[in-house]
């Protein structure tokens, strides 16, 4: 093993002259093993050897262990950055050689000044043209990261899950967002498919780290808790970690009190499990209730009063999902947020949703695209185009196939479309 001796830095009490062990490092002869001895020698406070920090900077170089190296290539500038650089300088260059050196720039005449003014106009579009192109670009890549990054978080459904078709959209307050206050996922465990919309107090880009911490522990919940009210307790203790972890950091010395801002967010939840069978079981938190679809026909899923929103109130004890009755083959549902009733025109009228959904139903088949896009349409055309709060659509329909057992049977039983 290698002993070197480390060096008493200034200022320190010396210790003993002892030598100290280090990792055990290649030996001088080997390529890079000089390299790493002298490394070694800096970290442990001796210093390089006089003359070896001119050839510990090249071979760092041809290692990629310093500035310069292969490590590090992806650092360098590309052309596209340079040019970016070089054709500003090359106009303002131009512009000051031309008013230096052209004998017409230093004439008095009427023709000279118009020409030298043409001349400085012509530099002075180039650079805001060129400027106005590079923000462009930059802006085009900043809005790829961002919707990058928002459908990791609120990430499209598939067409269909489980036999069920699926149909989901939502509109944010926040302009250039896709991603707000309102939440939504669909996913398929071996305790049925489960769902969750919920909507979080306040809206737009604000709200997002509450719907990230909603979501990431829903999507984990659904697949580990056997009953639907086991997920909607993760879901009230990953909101209230959430909030402890925001006010400590807004505030360091005051935690989560009752009279912090942060105590009085909520959030409002929906959960829904679907079964093979089409049993719907459904828990609430002051979320409004879906709508059945059907063939000409909208009824609300249930009319039971919810439980308190999540966040301020403790949950109860007993949490027992609630059983809804059975979605049949052809029927859908209509989950929405409270964005979609309240939106308001210029007259101040509310959305009329349910007239709305009748319509998309009307004498039709429930086809989860269709009824989003009619509902979505009226939507927009009473608001305008700009709705106030986020809103949250999405659309169920039970694309299975009921199936008659043997004959003597006087059952059926659901399997899913294209079993």
């Amino acid at each position: 093993m290698i002993r070197i001796k480390a060096g008493v830095p200034r200022g320190a009490t010396p210790r003993t002259h002892a030598r100290e062990p280090v990792r055990a490092v290649p030996p001088p002869g080997r390529r890079g093993g000089r390299l790493r001895l002298g490394f070694a020698r800096v970290l442990r406070g001796a210093g390089p050897r006089p003359g070896l920090t001119r050839r510990l900077r090249r071979r760092g170089r041809e290692a990629g262990l310093g500035p310069g190296g292969p490590s590090h290539g992806s650092e360098r500038p590309p052309l596209r950055r340079a040019l970016t650089l070089g054709l500003p300088t090359a106009w303002g260059a131009l512009a000051i050689s031309y008013r230096m050196v052209c004998p017409l720039a230093q004439q008095d005449g009427l023709g000279a000044r118009i020409a030298t003014s043409a001349v400085f106009f012509a530099v002075g579009t180039g650079l805001v043209v060129h400027v106005r192109g590079a923000l462009l670009r930059e802006l085009r890549q900043i809005r790829k990261v961002a919707g990058a990054a928002q459908s990791v978080l609120l990430r499209p459904l598939p067409p269909r899950i489980d036999g069920l078709g699926l149909a989901a959209t939502q509109l944010s307050a926040d302009r250039g967002a896709t991603v707000g206050g309102d939440l939504y996922e669909v996913i398929a465990t071996e305790h049925g498919v489960r769902v969750v919309m919920g909507d979080v107090r306040g809206h737009g880009l604000g709200a997002i780290g509450t719907v990230a911490a909603v979501l990431g522990s829903f999507r984990e919940a659904a697949h580990d808790e056997p009953e639907l009210g086991g997920v909607l307790r993760r879901l009230d203790r990953a909101l209230a970690r959430h909030l402890r972890e925001r006010a400590r950091g807004e505030h360091p010395s005051s935690g989560l009190d009752t009279d912090h801002p942060v105590a009085e967010d909520f959030v409002t939840v929906l959960l829904l499990e679907i079964h093979p069978d089409g049993e719907v079981y459904a828990l609430n938190c002051g979320h409004p209730w879906p709508y059945l679809l059907g063939t000409g026909r909208v009824a609300p899923l249930a009319s039971a009063d919810p439980l308190p929103p999540l966040g301020p109130f403790p949950l109860p004890a007993a949490l027992l999902a609630e059983a809804c009755g059975q979605l049949l083959p052809g029927e859908g549902l209509f989950l929405h947020t409270d964005g979609a009733e309240d939106a308001r025109d210029s007259r101040g009228r509310f959305f009329p949703l349910l007239p709305a959904l009748a319509e998309a139903v009307h004498e039709r088949p429930v086809m989860p695209e269709a009824v989003l896009r009619a509902v979505l349409a009226g939507l927009l055309r009473h608001t305008g185009g700009r709705p106030v709060d986020d809103v949250a659509l999405l659309v169920l329909h039970n694309d299975r196939r009921r199936v008659p057992l043997h004959q003597g049977h006087g059952v059926s039983r659901h399997l899913p479309y294209g079993r």
